[in-house]
């Protein structure tokens, strides 16, 4: 992979977990390096699900099938991180 490739996927990772967070309503205690991450992990996943649902992923324009499962992804991806780290959070402090 090329840096080109790595810096790509960077930023449609952003794009993609920026995305899942805004559709999921209130406030998510993650930071933006799990944001990056759960978009990188839900662009890769919801390219081959469009993929496998037989969905056209390399078109000249914007896939709009292929993004919605990304973003979708990404907010389930989202949500469950957000839960699993406010879960460790609570056990943490309510010891004190």
């Amino acid at each position: 992979m090329t840096v080109t490739g790595i810096l790509m996927a960077l930023i449609v990772g952003l794009v993609v977990g920026a995305l899942g967070r805004l559709v999921v309503p209130g406030k998510q205690r993650i930071g933006i390096g799990i944001t990056i991450v759960v978009g990188i992990v839900a662009a890769l996943a919801g390219t081959a699900l469009a993929r496998g649902l037989g969905f056209a992923t390399a078109t000249a324009g914007i896939d709009w099938i292929e993004l919605l499962f990304q973003v979708g992804l990404a907010a389930v991806g989202v949500i469950l991180v957000a839960n699993f780290m406010g879960r460790n959070s609570r056990r943490r402090y309510s010891r004190r």
